[in-house]
């Protein structure tokens, strides 16, 4: 979800309004996925390379966090979203990490599954998956995806990104292999779930070979 910097800036409008618009990019998205049939949508909330933003953004994100679980965990429940967090997310302010095992809670008899990347980077999730396989015996890739934090959700299909930007930016580098991708220019906080649909669309037309012919 990339581009509220950009959003903000373009308006001559502080960072920290860009952040809360694409909160509301989020809420209008997670509204509108029931109709499209998704399994499970992830989205990258907060990468582990974020902490080296200017210490005044970051809170501002985390205060947007906590207001965000306050205020829409009543709905997730009510509309079955399952949440799933990945990434190091205990190691966030304690406040938040008691929030998010209470939403998780919440939540966990949802059939629709939101996974939110918190405090997350491939790099560090596959070392983490590959230690983990090696202290059980023989490290092989299906003893790495196993450990990995998405190891009880679907593969990986289709991976968006938003604002023109073409890089995966250390995002589900392991479940990326044979996944689809789709760079787009719009920025994160004006992605709606139109441009969600367009999306799949666009992906359903596509032709997946896994390396064959």
């Amino acid at each position: 979800m990339d581009g509220n910097g950009r959003w903000a800036k373009r308006r001559g409008l502080p960072r920290a309004v860009g952040h809360q618009r694409g909160v509301e990019a989020v809420r209008r998205l997670v509204r509108g996925i029931e109709p499209l049939g998704l399994d499970c949508l992830t989205l990258y909330a907060f990468s582990s390379e974020n902490w080296k933003r200017p210490d005044e953004e970051v809170d501002d994100l985390m205060n947007l966090m906590r207001r965000f679980i306050k205020s829409d965990l009543p709905e997730f429940v009510e509309n079955g979203v399952k949440l799933k967090i990945i990434g190091d997310w205990q190691s966030l302010a304690p406040d938040i990490v008691a929030m998010l095992e209470d939403a998780l809670a919440q939540t966990a008899g949802g059939h629709q599954t939101l996974a939110v990347a918190l405090n997350y980077g491939g790099q560090h999730e596959i070392a983490r998956a590959a230690a983990k396989a090696a202290q059980a015996g023989e490290v092989t890739t299906d003893a790495i995806e196993a450990q990995l934090d998405t190891a009880d959700l679907p593969p990986l299909d289709l991976l968006i990104r938003t604002s023109g930007e073409v890089r995966l930016s250390n995002f589900l580098l392991w479940q990326s292999a044979y996944a689809e991708m789709l760079f787009v220019d719009t920025l994160w906080p004006d992605f709606k779930p139109e441009h969600l649909a367009e999306a799949l669309d666009n992906f359903a037309g596509r032709e997946r070979r896994y390396g064959g012919r």
